[in-house]
């Protein structure tokens, strides 16, 4: 950003300071590509399967500071460290999130295909599982569906919910569903 850029940034931080709200609403433009840069950054260093885009980053850091009248902005660079420092924040606060026993604790996702090999029986327990899928059928005759095109016919998840005319959220819901039940059945 140019020194008369800095500058218009600098105003505009005083004027929101003072109350104005017109100018805060006007900072927002002015910044905006930097902060996304900064929440990108800062998310290309994340652990993958990181849900949170640099968009929401951007916005939930931006309303916390241009929120907060009991800072004094002596500047734009004081303004984006204070962004910078929302921003560590906020990712601290959902990986502690994440990491709670209501979001599964110290248990580690796993790629449906890997988990699909868990449900491959060895030959002498086909009756297990036919078993369990019959029980399945009774349950809930969708389910079972799910269990065979997904399964037994090799289907992908999007070739099944256009099979199924389900949302794939929604298969993608059941299927998960549908695992831990069969694991904890066979088990």
């Amino acid at each position: 950003m140019a020194a008369s850029g800095d500058s218009q940034v600098s105003a505009l931080l005083q004027a929101a300071q003072a109350g104005d709200r017109q100018a805060a609403a006007d900072l927002l433009p002015l910044v905006y590509a930097e902060l996304r840069k900064l929440a990108a950054h800062k998310l290309a260093h994340q652990t993958p399967g990181q849900t949170l885009q640099p968009t929401d980053l951007v916005h939930e850091a931006y309303v916390r500071i241009a929120g907060d009248s009991h800072v004094s902005w002596e500047g734009r660079q004081h303004f984006f460290f204070a962004a910078a420092r929302a921003m560590r924040d906020i990712l601290v606060e959902q990986a502690r999130r994440k990491a709670g026993p209501k979001r599964g604790g110290g248990r580690h996702r796993q790629d449906l295909d890997e988990a699909c090999t868990l449900l491959q029986p060895p030959s002498d327990d086909v009756l297990a599982v036919h078993e369990a899928l019959e029980e399945l059928e009774t349950r809930d005759p969708l389910k079972a569906q799910i269990v065979l095109l997904r399964y037994f016919t090799g289907l992908t998840m999007d070739e099944t919910a256009a099979i199924l005319g389900l949302a794939e959220r929604t298969l993608d819901r059941q299927w998960r569903y549908i695992r831990a039940w069969l694991m904890k059945r066979l088990r």
